[in-house]
C-alpha cells in the first residue's frame, strides 16, 4: 500500500488532486468492458475520454451510465484500476451507480437490464411487508454489485410516496413513514453489512415526496417540493433512522422548498447550510460523504440521444456555476454529483468562495470511504471475501445470478404480489388463454394461446400504470400526469372483461385509478416488477400473491388533485388502503 492512512495520502494531495476527488463524473463503459477514450464528440453520450478524467483531472469516483452486461462491467473495472494505479498518488476508483436490479430503465434513475438477478422495483420490497426478506434480498444484490466492482450505490430513496402523481414512486418504500422507515433500514443493513459491503446512498434529503403536483424535480416546473400540511419532519424521519444507521451517504434533492416550517429560503436543498450543516451535519450527526444531485452546477448536452439536460439548481439559475460551488461547499456538501470538471473548484477557491482547509475536510471523507470500503487493497486480493483471488472478470461469473441468487429473486418476486379482488382463476392444459403483455411460449406452459378474446375461455392482461405521454425523450422516461385510464383504453379492457372472465395484473409504477376493475376482473392483481412466470403463478394459485400495498390507490383524479403533497393517506375515499392485500392459499400441488 503506498500510504499508511487517509490522512498521510491527504498531505501528499496537491490542491489540483484534491478538486480531482471532489468531481463524480459520468463514464460510459466501452465495447467489451474496454475504456472509453474516443473524443467527446464521438462518445453516444458525450463523456470525457476514460483517462484522461483518472489521469488528466485526477478523478476518483466514476458513475456507470450504460447497461453493458455483467461480464463487460467487471473487465471494465479492472481496466479502471489498472488506469488509475498508473497516477503518480495511484488513489484508487470508487464506482458509483444508480439500481441494477430492477425492471424500471432510466438513464437519469436506474440502469436495470445487465444481467443481474431480476427483482421487483423498491416499493415491491416494501409490498412484501417482510424485513427478513428485505434484508436478505439487499444483500443479496450487494454481493452482486460488489462482484462485477460497483462500490457505491446511488440508492435507496428514503423519499415517502405522499403524492401519487410523482414519477419517483417506484423508488420509495411507499406511503407509511413507519413501515418506509423499517423497509429502509432493512436494506440498508444488507446492502452496507458484512455480505454486501457496498455503500449505501439515502435520497433525496430532507426529503422528495412532496413535489408540487408530482412534477419531478429534474425539469423545472417541477423545482419545488411544498408543504400543504405542515409534514416536513415527518419527510425527514427516514433520513434521520438511516444516518442513526450508519449510511454511508446523503444526497440532497434538486427541489428547493416552499412552505416549510423552517422558512427556509427558495433555493435547492443542497444549497442550504441550514439543513445540510444545520440538520444533517449537527442535529443528527452525520459525517459520511454528502453528495449532489446530478447537473446541479452545471448543464449538459448528450448529442447523439438528442438530450440537452439542463442545469438544475433551482432558485439560484442567475448564479454562476463558480458561485454556486461555493455556496455547496459553504452549506456543507463534499462531491458535485455529474461534474467532471475540477477547474470549477479551483476556480472558487481562487476567488475566495472555498478555502483549501474546507477542501481539505471532504476530500478526508471520501478518502475514508474509501478505506471502509476496501479500496486501498489490492484489485487481485481476495475482493469478495470467499478465498478467491485473481480479477474481477475471472470471479464475476460465479457471484452473479446463481442458482441460489436467481431463488432469492423468485422468492422476492412471489412475495410481492398483490392481490386486489377476485380469486385465482382454474387453468388446465387445454384451456384456451388469450394474453396481453406476457411471452407466449409462458403462457402455453398454462393452456393454448388464442389471438383473440372471442377465442378466449380465460384473458390475461398485464398492464401498465397510466401515465401522460411526452414526445421530449428525456422527459418520456419520467411518468407522470394523470393516474387513470384514458377513456377509449378503459372502456376496451371493461369490453375484454365483460366478454370472458379476466385476471388484470397493472404494474404500479405509480398508484394508479383501477376503479371499475374489481367489479369487473376475476382477478385483481399489482405488480412492481416480476417475470411472467410469478404473475402466472400467482394468478393461477400456484403461489398465495401473499403482498399488501405499500400506497393506498385513490378512486379518482380529482381526490388525487384535491389532496396534500407532504400529506400521508390525503386522497378522500381511496378505493383500496394501505396494506390491503387478499393472499389465498397456494392449490394443492401447484406451488411450483
Amino acid at each position: 500500500m503506498p500510504f499508511a492512512t487517509p490522512e498521510t495520502l491527504l498531505a501528499q494531495m496537491t490542491i489540483e488532486e484534491k478538486a480531482g476527488a471532489l468531481c463524480v463524473a459520468r463514464a460510459v463503459v466501452g465495447e467489451g468492458g474496454t475504456l472509453w477514450e474516443g473524443t467527446d464528440a464521438e462518445s453516444p453520450f458525450g463523456f470525457a475520454p476514460t483517462s484522461e478524467l483518472l489521469l488528466d483531472r485526477s478523478i476518483s469516483h466514476l458513475t456507470i451510465m450504460n447497461a453493458p452486461g455483467v461480464a463487460a462491467l467487471a473487465s471494465w473495472r479492472d481496466a479502471i484500476d489498472a488506469r488509475a494505479a498508473e497516477h503518480c498518488l495511484g488513489v484508487p476508483v470508487s464506482v458509483l451507480s444508480d439500481p441494477r436490479h430492477g425492471r424500471v430503465h432510466n438513464a437519469s434513475t436506474s440502469q436495470s437490464g445487465d444481467g443481474f438477478s431480476p427483482m421487483p422495483e423498491p416499493i415491491g420490497l416494501a409490498a412484501m411487508f417482510d424485513p427478513e426478506l428485505v434484508e436478505e434480498a439487499a444483500a443479496m444484490m450487494a454481493r452482486e454489485l460488489h462482484a462485477v466492482g460497483i462500490d457505491v450505490a446511488l440508492h435507496p430513496m428514503a423519499d415517502l410516496a405522499t403524492e401519487p402523481r410523482w414519477a419517483r414512486v417506484a423508488g420509495t418504500f411507499g406511503e407509511d413513514a413507519a413501515h418506509a422507515t423499517e423497509t429502509l433500514a432493512r436494506y440498508i443493513r444488507g446492502m452496507q453489512g458484512p455480505d454486501g459491503g457496498v455503500a449505501c446512498t439515502v435520497k433525496h434529503f430532507p426529503g422528495g415526496g412532496p413535489q408540487r403536483r408530482g412534477v419531478d424535480a429534474h425539469f423545472e416546473r417541477g423545482a419545488n417540493t411544498v408543504y400543504p400540511g405542515g409534514r416536513f419532519d415527518d419527510h425527514l424521519a427516514p433520513f434521520a433512522a438511516a444516518v442513526e444507521l450508519g449510511v454511508a451517504r446523503v444526497m440532497p434533492g434538486y427541489a428547493a422548498p416552499i412552505g416549510a416550517a423552517r422558512e427556509l429560503p427558495p433555493v435547492g436543498f443542497a444549497f442550504q447550510r441550514e439543513l445540510i450543516t444545520g440538520i444533517l451535519r449537527e442535529r443528527l450527526g452525520f459525517d459520511g460523504v454528502v453528495i449532489t444531485d446530478f447537473n446541479i452546477v452545471t448543464g449538459m448536452r448528450l448529442p447523439r440521444l438528442g438530450i440537452e439536460l439542463p442545469v438544475r439548481a433551482w432558485g439560484l439559475l442567475d448564479v454562476p456555476p463558480v458561485e454556486r460551488v461555493g455556496r455547496l461547499f459553504d452549506a456543507g456538501v463534499d462531491q458535485l454529483g455529474g461534474e467532471d470538471d475540477p477547474g470549477l473548484i479551483l476556480r472558487a477557491v481562487e476567488a475566495g468562495l472555498v478555502t483549501e482547509a474546507r477542501l481539505d475536510e471532504s476530500v478526508l471523507r471520501v478518502l475514508r470511504e474509501k478505506e471502509r470500503l476496501g479500496l486501498f487493497e489490492s484489485a487481485n486480493d481476495d475482493a469478495d471475501g470467499d478465498g478467491e483471488r485473481g480479477t474481477r472478470a475471472e470471479r464475476a461469473s460465479g457471484h452473479v445470478a446463481t442458482r441460489e441468487h436467481l431463488a432469492v429473486a423468485v422468492r422476492v418476486q412471489a412475495a410481492s404480489v398483490v392481490a386486489l379482488s377476485g380469486s385465482p382463476v382454474t387453468v388446465s392444459p387445454g384451456s384456451r388463454i388469450y394474453s396481453e403483455g406476457i411471452d407466449l411460449d409462458v403462457v402455453s406452459r398454462y393452456g393454448i394461446p388464442v389471438a383473440s378474446p372471442a377465442d378466449a375461455e380465460l384473458a390475461v392482461l398485464r398492464l401498465e400504470a397510466p401515465f401522460d405521454a411526452s414526445d421530449d425523450p428525456f422527459e418520456a422516461a419520467f411518468h407522470s400526469g394523470s393516474l387513470e385510464f384514458p377513456s377509449a383504453e378503459r372502456e376496451r379492457i371493461f369490453a375484454i372483461c365483460d366478454r370472458v372472465p379476466t385476471v388484470v395484473d397493472v404494474f404500479l409504477d405509480r398508484p394508479a385509478v383501477l376503479t371499475g376493475l374489481p367489479e369487473r376482473t376475476a382477478a385483481l392483481l399489482a405488480t412492481f416488477g416480476v417475470s411472467d412466470e410469478v404473475l402466472m403463478d400467482a394468478a393461477t394459485g400456484r403461489v398465495a400473491a401473499p403482498g399488501r400495498l405499500p400506497v393506498d390507490l385513490p378512486r379518482s383524479m380529482a381526490a388525487v388533485e384535491t389532496s396534500r403533497e407532504d400529506v400521508p393517506f390525503d386522497t378522500v375515499d381511496p378505493l383500496f388502503r394501505f396494506g390491503h392485500g387478499l393472499g389465498w392459499t397456494p392449490r394443492e400441488g401447484g406451488t411450483r
